[in-house]
This record gives structure tokens, C-alpha cells and sequence, in this order.
């Protein structure tokens, strides 16, 4: 290093120690990369600058990685851990091609692997960004833009804290000399490569340039689809087009985000400020995928699950921070109320209308709009189940969004569409005390500042919030797949609702809730609610509550659910002191220690937490519950009767297992239980351990509830083989409300009409009806036969007395 540049970096050393707090993306980059740190790193940063090399290498020092200003040393020669692409620009004059210092080090670093077989020599390309506020519609100067020195003197002063160190997937170059050889022609090439990402990166973490409102809705009104049913409109109600046009201008301030960075920026402090107040921690899990598909190019819809209103705050607050940029959200118009709805209009909400059902100018404006955002490049958020979950478990999703998702894409979106399910899951949910009181009866409060205003004084700490991002889902690929001449649809004009529409949309539809409820995140909560609520009298000693978290962590961990969900690291006596501290149990102690239950309260409120993780047990309790009641079975019987109502259980709780490998998930599940010496093996047959039935037995109550809801159906077919859907989900919900109360059935969902719908609608798909729309009476009666010894006795004896009457 020459004597002016260290006399330079111990120069800026000081201002950049006052003025630069900067955050690295990823956090983790050893682990989200697949760093080897065995094996050399060289740093690539797009223009040669002091400043940011010093920027990464405070960063990178405090990420564990080597340092940039050191060297890497390959046989008995030193080359140096960093090399800029660009010498950059100076005071009066423009940045330079690749400098000739780079294009030397690329290619003796190259030939080096000609040499020696074992080398490989990580490339990794990073870039320092002052700051993320995205350019102006109209502004066409490239996303990532040298600085000269005054610049970036005032880059350092008004953005030092909006620093942020972006580090890029990693670029083998014992790939590239393997695969493209060593010339310097392959130097120049990897220079290329570098550029892409640095670009890349800049997009993902700024995205695209925002519009001016007006412009913008001067372009969509200049839409032939907005300017027809304008047109159309005037004609019908014999008005002037003027008018309905200052109608749908109207429409689109409705409608319309404002986004403001500063007021994204603004809000990321309140937000981060607010979790430390609420949460004793933020879990996030799997956003690396996130990021890839953002530097990919790709145009992102998150579609997360919907517990609470904190839900879009939190989810944008965290791709904030995970270096991307929060999406445009589709928020219902209720929340459009002052002053918050002008925030989260400038935060990125866009309003829509519970219904716009036969509202043609509305509903053209809406498609017109999102289709806008997606050509322009905007990611996009979207709550597929329409509101909240009021019981804790996903619900069916509402396909409006999806459906005018694809007929975006049918409009020739040039980049591929990907969506993101998202889980998001909290260890006390503010609304769930709220939720109760609904499913009790009580009217649903309408949404004010007032409410607000309630809900900021009863802060306090509510555990940790989870949010997990599950298995993507490339629209293009499923299209591909599901509806091969979906190009043939595509009209830049007019939207289009070929005829694979619904029934694409319905099996994309599940699929996303499925990928959804795969990413799940188990938490002490959810563990202890699922324990006590399965023991009869919402109570255990502390010693069995421990011994049933370990079965339940067991058999997560030994039999994963599934590649995106997560289990806690901490053990079950950890988790229970954790849980006890969220002040939602009763504990007591005697003389033979401490007992945790529960009162009937929150007894209530705890099914939530409960149900939502329930679909990580439904197989395991499933079984348990066969081996529970029978005594004795064999495994073929185990089979057969878990392929029998599989389908149902995958339909309510969106399971992931296909029904062909069902046999070999049960398999799995039985390996473990026997391992974990619940249940007792002996060739093929499967009975009860005696010294662990207390274990086995909660394990087994766990989808109980949901067994005594197919047996008041199925019984109720098999008395009344004639019941249309709307009669038998209304008997069907009525026997439930009176089992609910004469056997102390807490969960809201028990007779919830919806899940009897979906229930009905599997019924017909597996063929309990046939083509005429009558019940196939043997089918019925041996399913029927099959649910009546997996429930007790006296709730047997309940349906069958009320059947009778």
C-alpha cells in the first residue's frame, strides 16, 4: 500500500467513525452464502473508493469474515483480497472502464487454477450503498451510480446511518476456469458477471423508480381498458364521459399508494423501537430465497397468513431490514380511516373494497392499477384468506387477488412472477381476546383511531414473533404445468378469463396455503398450549408438561414436517419457563411440585395458539389415537384407516403429504414413536406402552376434536343420505354447538360452518357422492364405522341420542 493511501484512510477514518453506522445484508453470510472459510475470499466492490473499502471492512470484520486489506497468499506469492471494477470517478471526470490493475489480478488469479487443482478462489462481490430512497419515474441513469468525491462527502454526512453493506452470492473461480477456461477474455467476463450483481443488488434493495401520482393516473386513464369502460359507463347512465371520468379519478386517490422512502425510513425506527417494547425477539427464517429472487429479477407477491393487524407493519419491517424493499400492500378500505390510513398509504398501502361486485368502473380501475404495479417492477403483499384468522388456523383462501394476479401476468409481463407464502406467528396475538368475544357473538368493532389509541396503552412485552418465509411458488413454471397454452391468453389490452382460470386458480390457491402452513414456526407457547389442551382437565404437573414437550420436539426434530418450518433450539424446560413468563397459566405448587394449568378463559384463548401449529401433529396424533383406541391394531389397519381420512385432514389443515406417500409418512411416524417407546411394535402388529400412556394419550387428543366433527357428519349422511350441503353443514353445526357444551369443548372451531364446507366439498371430490349427487351409502357406512371407535364412548352417545330425538 502506498504511503498517500494510508496517510488517505487515516484521514477519513475518523468522520467515517462519527457519521457511518452501516447494517450487512445478509447478517449471515457464511451461512446464507455457503462461505467456505477455508478457502480464499477476494472482495469485488464496483468503484474504487476509499471510503466504502473502509465502510466494508468494519462490517465484514464484524461478520467474522477475513479482512479486505489484507492478502491472500497462493504459493509463495501475496495478491491482494480486494479489487474495485471501476477505478471510479474523480472530482471532473467520469468513471473509467475496468481498470488495467484488475483486469491483471483477475487473470493471474484465473491462471492460478490452471496450476493447481485444489484451488478455488471465492469471489465475492459487495457493494456499499449511502442511502436506499429510489429515483423518480422519468429518471433514466442507472440504478447504481458512481459518487466523486464531494458526493460522497455528502453521501457520508446525510446518509451515514442509512448505510448498508450488501454482500452477493458468492462466484467460484475455479467454476468459471473449469467451465470457460482462463484467458483474459474470461476476465473480462467475470468483471461483467460482477457488474450484474452490483446492479442487481442496488435494484433489490431500492427497487424501482416511483411515480408521480398525477402522471400515473394520467397513464391509466390513457388505458384502453379504464377509457372504454369509461365510455361504456357514460353510455349506460347517460352522462357525460367527463363526469365519469372525475369518477374514476376519484377511484384511483381511493385506491393509490403514495410511497415515501422517508417515510418507510422513518417508520423502520418507530417499528424497530415498537418490537423491543412488544417482543422479547424477532425469529426470521429462510429470507435469503427472498433476496435471491429479488436480485434474480423476479416479480415478488408475498402472500402471508393473516393473525393480526401487525402482520403488514411487521412483514414490511422486516424486509426492510433484510435489505429489500417493503411491497406495495392490499389493505381492506376500513383501515383507511385518519390519521392512519394516510401513513399507510405512504408506506405503501393500497386500498380495496370489501366488494365491488358489479361495479365495472371500479373493478377495471383496480385490475388496471395492480397490473400497473406489476409492469413497473413493484413487489406486491396480499392477505389470500381476506381477513384475519379469528380461530388461529389458516382459512380458505379468497382467490380475487390471485385470479387478477394471472390475468396480470396475461397482459405479457415480461418477468417472471414468483409468489412468497409467508408464516407469520406470534406468541401472544393483541386481537385474540377480541376474536373470542366474535366467535362468542359480539358484533365486530369497526376500525378507528380511538382503537388505536386502546391498543398503544396496553403495550407489553408479548414473547417473540416469528416470521418465516416458505417455498416460493414461479407462477410461470405452475401456468407451464397446469394450463400449457396459457401464452396463447396473453392481451396487452383487454384482460382475459380463459377457461383453466378457476380451476387453476383454486389448485394454485391451495397450494400457497399449504406452502404457507409448511413454513410454521413452533414456539413455547404453541407446545404448552397443545399439551394442556389435550390433558382433560387443562392441567399438568410440571414434570409430565416437560416429559410431552420432549415427545413433541422429538418428533419435529426427528421427523421434520417439512424443509421451512421451524423448532425451537431451546429445550422443553427452557420453553416452559419461557411460556410461564407470558402470564397465561395458573401455576401452582403442593407438596409433590408444580402444577401449570390453565382457566377456562384462557382455556378458550389458548386453542388459538394451539391451532396454530396443529397441523404438525395431525398424522402422529392421528395414529396415536388409532393404537389409543384400539389397544391392539396392526399396521395394515394403521394404514388403511389414516389413507381413509387423510384427505379430509389435508383438506381442513392444508397438509403437505400427497396422498401416495402416505403410507411411508406413517411409517416414519410409527419408527419414532416406537423409538421414542410410546407405542410398542411386535412384527406388524402396534399396541400401547402402559408405562407411557399419559404421553401417548395427549398426544392422541390433539386431533380428537376434529375426529368427533367428521363422526357428527358422517353420522348424519348415514341417518339422512339425502341432506343437501347447506343442510347438512347447518345439522352438522347445530349437533356440534350441543356436544361442544355438554362435553366442554373449548375450541371456537368446533363448530365453526366453514370447516363443515370444506368438509362437504372434500366429501364430493373423494367420491362419497356420485355423479348424480347421491351418497354412496357404503362408503358413508364404513368411514362412518371407522369414526364412531375413535371417539369416546359418551360423545358416541351423544350424537347417537341426539340422532334419535
Amino acid at each position: 500500500m502506498s504511503t498517500r493511501q494510508h496517510f488517505y484512510r487515516s484521514l477519513i477514518k475518523l468522520p467515517l467513525s462519527l457519521f457511518v453506522r452501516s447494517s450487512s445484508i445478509p447478517s449471515n453470510p457464511v451461512q446464507d452464502l455457503n462461505l467456505d472459510l477455508t478457502r480464499p475470499i477476494v472482495y469485488a466492490l464496483p468503484f474504487s473508493s476509499q471510503t466504502d473499502l473502509l465502510t466494508l471492512q468494519k462490517s465484514i470484520l464484524q461478520l467474522g469474515l477475513p479482512d479486505p486489506l489484507g492478502s491472500i497468499k497462493v504459493g509463495d506469492k501475496l495478491y491482494p483480497r480486494y479489487v474495485f471494477i471501476s477505478s471510479g470517478p474523480k472530482l471532473f471526470n467520469p468513471a473509467s472502464d475496468l481498470p488495467e490493475h484488475t483486469m491483471t489480478l483477475f487473470t493471474q488469479l484465473l491462471r492460478l487454477h490452471q496450476q493447481d487443482s485444489e484451488l478455488d478462489i471465492q469471489v465475492l462481490p459487495t457493494t456499499v450503498l449511502w442511502g436506499r430512497k429510489p429515483g423518480k419515474e422519468g429518471n433514466n441513469k442507472p440504478h447504481l451510480q458512481p459518487l466523486n468525491g464531494l458526493q460522497k462527502f455528502k453521501a457520508i454526512v446525510t446518509s451515514g446511518r442509512d448505510c448498508l453493506v450488501r454482500i452477493s452470492p458468492v462466484v467460484s473461480l475455479r467454476y468459471m476456469a473449469d467451465n470457460h477456461g482462463t484467458d483474459q477474455a474470461i476476465a473480462h467476463k467475470l468483471a461483467r458477471v460482477a457488474r450484474i450483481h452490483f446492479s442487481r443488488q442496488k435494484l433489490a434493495a431500492s427497487g424501482p423508480n416511483l411515480p408521480d401520482r398525477d402522471t400515473q393516473f394520467k397513464r391509466l386513464l390513457q388505458s384502453k381498458a379504464i377509457e372504454k369502460v369509461i365510455q361504456d359507463e357514460a353510455k349506460a347512465r347517460n352522462i357525460s364521459v367527463e363526469k365519469v371520468r372525475k369518477e374514476a379519478i376519484s377511484i384511483m386517490e381511493e385506491i393509490a399508494a403514495d410511497f415515501s422512502y422517508n417515510m418507510v425510513k422513518t417508520g423502520s425506527r418507530f417499528l424497530g423501537w415498537l418490537w423491543n417494547k412488544l417482543y422479547q425477539g424477532l425469529n426470521i427464517n429462510n429470507a435469503a430465497t427472498v433476496r435471491r429472487l429479488a436480485q434474480d429479477g423476479h416479480e415478488i407477491v408475498y402472500v402471508p397468513c393473516h393473525r393480526s393487524h401487525m402482520d403488514y407493519l411487521l412483514l414490511s419491517y422486516v424486509l426492510f431490514n433484510e435489505g429489500m424493499v417493503p411491497p406495495h400492500i392490499a389493505a381492506g378500505i376500513n383501515l383507511n380511516f385518519f390519521p392512519v390510513g394516510s401513513i399507510f398509504r405512504r408506506g405503501g398501502a393500497f386500498f380495496i373494497r370489501r366488494s365491488f361486485k358489479g361495479n365495472k368502473l371500479y373493478s377495471t380501475i383496480f385490475r388496471e392499477y395492480l397490473a400497473e404495479l406489476f409492469s413497473k417492477g413493484y413487489s406486491v403483499e396480499y392477505f389470500s384468506e381476506g381477513g384475519r384468522s379469528r380461530t388461529g388456523r389458516l382459512l380458505q383462501a379468497k382467490t380475487g387477488m390471485l385470479s387478477m394476479t394471472i390475468q396480470a401476468m396475461l397482459r405479457g409481463l415480461n418477468r417472471p412472477v414468483t409468489l412468497v407464502p409467508v408464516y407469520i406467528g406470534y406468541e401472544h396475538v393483541m386481537e385474540v381476546s377480541t376474536y373470542a368475544k366474535e366467535l362468542q357473538g359480539k358484533r365486530k368493532e369497526k376500525e378507528n383511531a380511538g382503537q388505536v389509541l386502546r391498543t398503544l396503552r396496553k403495550l407489553r412485552n408479548f414473547g417473540k414473533a416469528y416470521v418465516n418465509f416458505g417455498e416460493p411458488i414461479s407462477l410461470n413454471q405452475y401456468l407451464n404445468e397446469h394450463a400449457p397454452d396459457w401464452h396463447e391468453s396473453i392481451n396487452p389490452i383487454e384482460p382475459q378469463k380463459p377457461q383453466w382460470m378457476s380451476p387453476v386458480v383454486n389448485s394454485l390457491a391451495n397450494k400457497m396455503m399449504t406452502h404457507i402452513n409448511d413454513a410454521a414456526a413452533a414456539n413455547a407457547l404453541t407446545l404448552c398450549s397443545t399439551a394442556l389442551l389435550a390433558s382433560r382437565q387443562r392441567a399438568l404437573s410440571r414434570e409430565d408438561l416437560e416429559r410431552q414437550l420432549e415427545c413433541y420436539l422429538e418428533l419435529l426434530r426427528n421427523v421434520p414436517y417439512s424443509p421451512t418450518a421451524t423448532v425451537p433450539s431451546s429445550s422443553a424446560s427452557e420453553l416452559i419457563e419461557h411460556a410461564i413468563k407470558l402470564d397465561k397459566f395458573v401455576t401452582e405448587k403442593d407438596k409433590l411440585g408444580q402444577i401449570i394449568s390453565l382457566d377456562r378463559q384462557q382455556s378458550i384463548l389458548m386453542t388459538y395458539y394451539r391451532n396454530n401449529i396443529i397441523h404438525l401433529f395431525a398424522l402422529p396424533s392421528l395414529i396415536a389415537q388409532l393404537v389409543v383406541q384400539y389397544q391392539k391394531i396392526s399396521l395394515k389397519q394403521v394404514k388403511e384407516q389414516v389413507r381413509k381420512l387423510y384427505p379430509f385432514l389435508k383438506a381442513e389443515l392444508f397438509l403437505r403429504y400427497e396422498v401416495k406417500d402416505i403410507d411411508s409418512m406413517v411409517e416414519m411416524h410409527i419408527e419414532e414413536l416406537v423409538r421414542q417407546q410410546l407405542i410398542i411394535q411386535k412384527e406388524s402388529q402396534l399396541e400401547l406402552n402402559s408405562a407411557r400412556l399419559l404421553q401417548v394419550n395427549l398426544l392422541a387428543r390433539t386431533i380428537t376434536e376434529t375426529l368427533q366433527r367428521y363422526a357428527i357428519a358422517f353420522t348424519h349422511l348415514r341417518v339422512s343420505p339425502y341432506l343437501d350441503k347447506a343442510e347438512l353443514e347447518k345439522q352438522s353445526q347445530v349437533m356440534a354447538q350441543r356436544l361442544s357444551r355438554l362435553h366442554g369443548i373449548n375450541a371456537p372451531e368446533f363448530f365453526d360452518k366453514g370447516v363443515f364446507s370444506t368438509l362437504f366439498n372434500t366429501l364430493k371430490a373423494e367420491g362419497y357422492f356420485d355423479t348424480e349427487g347421491q351418497v354412496v351409502s357404503e362408503k358413508i357406512e364404513d368411514i362412518a364405522m371407522d369414526l364412531s371407535a375413535l371417539v369416546s364412548p359418551e360423545v358416541k352417545l351423544t350424537i347417537e341420542a341426539v340422532m334419535n330425538q
